[in-house]
């Protein structure tokens, strides 16, 4: 065991240094905090809404104890509805998960304020290293990995096209996902103490590097760690009750989980267009309609997941 936690860490290390950049989107979670221990000398970037959520408790504090440069922007209101039409243009969708996508847009946004080159983020260390809850449930996770690591794509890498500042992702660098691939699910999902604890492995690696408050935290998404959570009752009080029971009950193809995602929609109609319909022999999406190839406007089928930064 203490071989391949080791190797592990070596590959990772290697891993950042290969995509050094200088600067990192830092939430204060596992996966950044870890990235932030291997290259410290980054200018570290943490993103909230009016002061919710936690990333600014923990990213502080690992800036703090590794004596990096810290940036912080809390997003106000307006800025988050008014970023909302130019993230949804850039992405090409309605995913409810938009508002993970406004911390990260926002994250570039100051790094290119504050001149930096180049972003790291630490995309990927949830789907390969089971950081999900829903993980823990899947028999053969180390085959849903593996195929995983044929499609997964991340909202960040776009975000960054959009704005012109490089990505770097040292969790998809391809020696680790080569031996992600061969790490079983029992180094992944491990009890620790009293619980069950995902990326296990990867605690383990670098739990001689950060304090165990970093360590063994539990798993926050971008938008509950963010405070951006707090926006989506704000979204849905823009859409009127009759409103939104018209178009469900309109015949409407779509089939919208709330008023936010209908929010969504009505902004990707505005500023993308109509949804391109599937042709025939082509599978169509169950949620929109639109050809399933990698990830729909409504990522109902998406491949994509977005994780802790």
């Amino acid at each position: 065991m203490t071989d391949i936690i080791l190797e592990l860490k070596r590959e990772l290390v290697g891993a950042v240094q290969r995509n050094r950049a200088d600067g990192l989107l830092l939430s204060g979670g596992l996966d950044s905090s870890i990235l932030a221990s291997i290259n410290s000398n980054t200018k570290a970037i943490t993103i909230n809404f009016k002061s919710y959520g936690e990333d600014i408790k923990y990213s502080t504090s690992v800036a703090k104890i590794l004596n990096m440069e810290h940036y912080q922007k809390s997003v106000d209101i307006d800025e988050a509805i008014e970023a909302i039409p130019e993230v949804i243009k850039t992405l090409k969708t309605f995913d409810p998960a938009i508002p993970n996508d406004l911390i990260v847009y926002f994250g570039l946004k100051l790094a290119k304020k504050l001149g930096i080159d180049e972003v790291m983020t630490g995309d990927g260390a949830d789907e390969f290293f089971a950081g999900y809850s829903f993980m823990q449930d899947i028999d053969a996770l180390d085959d849903y990995i593996k195929n995983l690591s044929h499609c997964i794509r991340f909202s960040s890498n776009e975000l960054g096209k959009f704005l012109n500042i490089p990505i770097l992702q040292p969790y998809l660098d391809n020696e680790v996902i080569n031996l992600c691939v061969k790490i079983k699910k029992d180094f992944k999902i491990k009890k620790e103490g009293n619980r069950i604890w995902g990326k296990w492995i990867l605690r383990k690696a670098f739990e001689d590097i950060l304090p165990k408050e970093i360590i063994w935290q539990n798993k926050r998404s971008l938008e509950y760690g963010s405070g951006m959570t707090k926006i989506r009752d704000i979204i849905s009080s823009k859409v009127f009750d009759n409103e939104f029971e018209e178009v469900t009950n309109s015949g409407n193809p779509i089939k919208f989980m709330n008023k936010e995602h209908f929010y969504y929609y009505r902004i990707y109609k505005d500023v993308v267009g109509e949804i391109p319909k599937a042709k025939q022999k082509e599978k169509e999406c169950p949620g929109c309609g639109a050809e399933i190839k990698r990830v729909c406007p409504c990522h109902c089928s998406a491949v994509e997941v977005d994780g802790d930064v």
